[in-house]
């Protein structure tokens, strides 16, 4: 079957009742490649599930599914080896408040969470908003061109204090599109068993690996001795572009630590929504060849921008294993403190700013959107940063 990656879809006027904050956000003369949400319209299977729902007509409190849950256990078996039961998942409306919710559930007032950086911007919040010692490694940087980011394990191991209780872990990661080798995840293994610590592990990411044959292996599945003490946070919003449906999924295979994390959530969350659930479903079981498609235009897309920045003085980029977020390196660039606000205001496009993810000088690109769209945006680029004019071919 065939899918439609090419055609521009608008979402830019709130009067059309398509506003985003992507691309409502900077006005009509920028070319939004920042917030991780994608341009493409989701699968159809998707699409006619929620038609068909929403022709019901009545759209009261929903329940999660019996049939999701095996949706989303069938998924696990057969896309990461991991056999999950379905008593092991916890619907949400969204990550990002599970994120929070496991910090309240697993630690006390006193004790400490810590992440690394890079990193998605609502894990350095976590710490603070819950009443906690917030606590940050950075990343070792790639060694040379083309080389990726790295755990930087004795670092880690050097921030690990007595009151370090919780590790916000994220994998693939965000913002650097890293697949962590296994070296790296076999000695954090050992420290979070040798120091007793909780971990969150954010795989949003996990179903847009970009290298050929490459295949996610959750962590509480490649280390299953540790799994009692791991909460897995997936959801289809990154993968089928189905983020404002909120909807996700904690996975807790300990009953007790399931107990603790639903009785933190209790009167602060709604349930989810009944289109979220609908879609995750509908997702699961019948969005397989279309994501198989978008993945060949993401790696198609990585390579574009990749002969961007190959031509662009003073600009670094790993190209990422996963996700279409891409994390360039604008130190040496010549834009001055803010990158990102240079970029915005000199090429017209809006990018992530690094600063938010605890790295100034670096920026955040969004290429999951039409070959177009893109190109228009990396010209924009190249008019700033490339050193000769956009006339050259590539």
């Amino acid at each position: 079957m065939a899918f439609d990656f090419a055609t521009p879809v608008e979402r830019r006027h709130p009067e059309g009742g398509y506003a985003s904050q992507k691309w409502h956000r900077y006005g009509d003369d920028i070319l939004p490649l920042w917030v991780a949400d994608m341009d493409f319209r989701s699968p159809p299977a998707v699409i006619e599930a929620l038609e068909k729902r929403i022709q019901h007509g009545v759209y009261g409190y929903g329940e999660v599914p019996a049939s999701l849950k095996k949706a989303l256990c069938d998924w696990s078996a057969v896309h990461y080896g991991w056999e999950i039961e379905p008593e092991w998942q916890h619907w949400l409306p969204g990550v990002v408040p599970a994120l929070h919710f496991a910090a309240q559930a697993l630690t006390e007032p006193g004790d400490a969470v810590l992440t690394v950086t890079p990193i998605y911007p609502p894990f350095l919040a976590v710490a603070e908003r819950a009443g906690r010692i917030p606590q940050q490694v950075r990343l070792k940087e790639p060694a040379g061109p083309g080389e990726p980011w790295r755990l930087d394990i004795d670092a880690l191991e050097a921030a690990i204090t007595p009151q370090t209780r919780l590790l916000l872990w994220c994998q693939p990661h965000n913002p650097t599109g890293r697949v962590w080798y296994e070296e790296e995840l076999e000695a954090l293994a050992a420290l979070v068993e040798r120091f007793d610590l909780w971990v969150i592990s954010d795989e949003l990411h996990c179903d847009l690996l970009l290298d050929e044959g490459a295949r996610h292996r959750p962590l509480a599945a490649r280390f299953p001795a540790l799994a009692r003490r791991i909460i897995t946070l997936w959801a289809p919003s990154k993968t089928f572009n189905l983020a404002g449906l909120s909807s996700a999924c904690a996975v807790i295979p300990d009953a007790a630590v399931r107990r603790r994390f639903a009785n933190a959530c209790k009167g602060w969350l709604p349930d989810v929504n009944v289109l979220g659930l609908i879609g995750a479903e509908a997702a699961y079981r019948e969005g397989e060849s279309w994501r198989q498609a978008l993945l060949s235009v993401l790696r198609e897309h990585r390579a574009t921008l990749s002969r961007f920045v190959a031509r662009w003085p003073g600009v670094e980029m790993s190209a990422p294993q996963a996700t279409y977020l891409a994390w360039l390196d604008l130190r040496k660039a010549g834009l001055g403190d803010s990158p990102y606000q240079a970029l915005k205001e000199r090429a017209g496009v809006a990018l992530s700013d690094g600063a938010a993810f605890g790295c100034p000088g670096f920026v955040r690109l969004n290429f999951g959107t039409t070959a177009r769209e893109l190109e228009a945006a990396l010209w924009r680029l190249d008019a700033v940063l490339g050193p000769t004019p956009q006339s050259d071919a590539l």
